[in-house]
């Protein structure tokens, strides 16, 4: 099997984030003093930065840049 590419860790992270949209806008269910949550907001935003760190891994936004060069 081949590695991930830029269009798989891209549509990952869309993925991930419209999970955090719906659950911004309360997946949370209080019934009978019991609190019901469907999804875990932090589980997902770590997958939002890991997906999004190989996105732009993969576009290759990681590389080196040299700001400024001493000759000697």
């Amino acid at each position: 099997m081949a590695g991930i590419t830029l269009e798989m860790a891209e549509a990952r992270l869309a993925l991930y984030l419209d999970a955090e949209a719906k659950i911004l806008k309360g997946q949370r269910v209080d019934m009978d003093g019991k609190s019901l949550t469907r999804a875990d907001l932090a589980a997902v935003q770590q997958g939002i930065a890991l997906w999004n760190s190989r996105a732009h891994n993969l576009a290759g936004n990681n590389r080196i840049q040299v700001r400024e060069v001493i000759p000697r």
